[in-house]
């Protein structure tokens, strides 16, 4: 029909979108997924070798227990874990470097693990924290034997496991208690107080990632091990085994059906800075840039707090990678806290509830702000579309509510937008004002906004106040950035109006001077 021939033929600006280069996708999109694929040659050798290999195995750990237990009931007895709390000296660090270092790597040796050992293990006056990075599985732990039992970051429910929490007992770990709102500073103290015991602690050996990754990349580094600004010594792993039959992440896991050989690289310490010391957060990356380049892998800013977003994405029906937002960057990028993030989730899970894969298309883009298809909307959803794929996902959806939507989204923006619809300036619209100015504004004769206008009419008054107005949209930013962007397209296209009738103009003025000047020549 003619509105729609004349909405095809109006003009739309064409300029490259800026983008921040900090906020583009990182190397890695998922860090948290592991999926192995195991031929039938290989499950075949699982089958036979588990039939035969696990009674014996399970003999032997067993045995390894039964010697492990009372070795560390006497290491540990009559030894304070709270209160004044110190160091093991003597026969019962003996105990714990070598008699118990050596158990457990006789446990890890009938369970299959030949661990090989690269560069120097520094001393704790020397480096008084071990870093160790990727963490993948529990079977990490493996670093803790080698390294010579140092202490660790412990729940305190865990020393009430029984047997494994006398184990946990001999590492003389820093606790964390849940039930204490000061654990979280406590814990910090603890670490800075054993850090600059000048070698009288053995050393703090942390994963600093906080969770487990794929190992494609390392995501972001706790802060909490790097606060004392003390030397600390990276410790890479690797599993360089045919098949990854141990990584344990959030979408994936996998046992070990085959005997594998950890690499366990200690590097050089890192130094921190004076502007390191002073900003835990810098040092923090140093030495996860220093590890990244040992294992020849990217850097990205995952942390723990996407797999929180992970698991509500999958609560509300979207799939779970689509909770990825790089928390650590957008959180700092965007100063949002997570609840904030979480509550965006669940809008764009509002969004994005009927499509598949957790992307949303413009046409569901359009059917959720209960609008046609037209050239602001075009627009506005070019701006959140950042890789120009077509589709939003929730990473843009987050970027875009916060950095385009939330900034338009203001009182003088929202007064004007009421002024325009409130054409006979009675300080309500009505429906036929409401849908009069939506069907000049998007050229659509046809258009029904019964159904948005019912949802901004809170109190089914058939009219909407200014109050009401605004409640939605500071609930809904989308419209106000749909509403400014369609104020720049009208300016714009006003502006394409003036450059054209001046050409027409020129062009007029032109064509005269050239006959006067024919006609000049005539003459003569």
């Amino acid at each position: 029909n003619t509105a729609t021939r004349a909405r095809r033929m109006t003009p739309r600006r064409v300029f490259a979108l800026p983008r921040q280069q900090s906020l583009f996708l990182p190397a890695v999109l998922n860090p948290f997924v592991q999926e192995v694929k195991l031929a039938k040659a290989d499950i075949i050798k699982c089958v036979f070798r588990g039939i035969f290999l696990v009674p014996i195995r399970a003999i032997f750990l067993t045995l390894v227990l039964m010697v492990t237990w009372p070795v560390a009931v006497i290491t540990t007895f009559m030894h304070p874990l709270k209160g004044a709390v110190t160091p093991m000296t003597g026969w019962r660090r003996f105990m714990c470097r070598r008699v118990m270092a050596f158990l457990g790597r006789s446990y890890y040796f009938f369970m299959g693990f030949r661990v090989v050992v690269k560069g120097q293990q520094m001393s704790s006056a020397e480096a008084p924290i071990l870093a160790v990075a990727p963490h993948s599985t529990f079977f990490d732990g493996i670093v803790c034997i080698v390294a010579g039992l140092p202490s660790t970051v412990s729940r305190t429910e865990n020393l009430a496991t029984p047997i494994f929490g006398r184990f946990v007992r001999c590492l003389q770990p820093v606790l964390v208690s849940r039930q204490d709102p000061d654990s979280r500073k406590n814990t910090i103290m603890e670490i800075d107080s054993r850090a600059k015991s000048g070698g009288r602690w053995p050393q703090i050996l942390v994963f600093p990632e906080g969770t487990c990754t794929n190992r494609s990349c390392l995501i972001t580094f706790k802060q909490g091990a790097f606060v004392p600004g003390v030397p600390v010594q990276p410790v890479v792993m690797r599993y360089p085994n045919r098949l990854d039959t141990v990584t344990w992440t959030w979408q994936g896991f996998s046992s070990p059906c085959f005997d594998l050989c950890p690499l366990l690289q200690f590097l050089p310490p890192v130094t921190p800075t004076e502007e390191e010391k002073k900003r835990p957060v810098l040092f923090a990356r140093t030495v996860r840039n220093v590890m990244a380049q040992a294992l020849g892998v990217p850097v990205t800013d995952h942390t723990y707090e996407d797999c929180r977003l992970m698991i509500s994405a999958g609560e509300l029906t979207l799939p779970m990678e689509a909770g990825l937002v790089e928390f650590t960057k957008i959180s700092q990028k965007l100063d949002l806290k997570w609840d904030n993030v979480k509550k965006e989730l669940e809008g764009f899970a509002a969004v994005a509830c009927s499509c598949k894969g957790g992307r949303i298309n413009i046409q569901e883009f359009a059917s959720f702000l209960k609008l046609p298809i037209s050239p602001a909307l075009q627009e506005l959803f070019a701006l959140f579309d950042r890789d120009g794929d077509g589709t939003i996902d929730f990473r843009e959806y987050v970027i875009g509510v916060t950095i385009l939507c939330r900034p338009a989204n203001t009182e003088e923006v929202l007064r004007t937008a009421f002024q325009l619809f409130d054409t006979d300036e009675d300080q309500r619209i009505t429906h036929e004002e409401f849908s009069s100015m939506l069907r000049s504004a998007l050229g659509v004769c046809d258009l029904n906004v019964s159904k948005l206008f019912k949802e901004i009419d809170t109190d089914s008054s058939e009219f909407i106040t200014f109050s009401e107005f605004q409640a939605f949209a500071l609930n809904h930013p989308e419209y106000a950035k749909l509403f400014t962007t369609y104020l720049e397209l009208q300016r714009y296209q006003a502006l394409q109006g003036v450059e054209s009738e001046l050409s027409s103009t020129n062009h007029v003025s032109s064509e005269d001077n050239q006959e006067e000047s024919i006609s000049d020549k005539k003459d003569d």
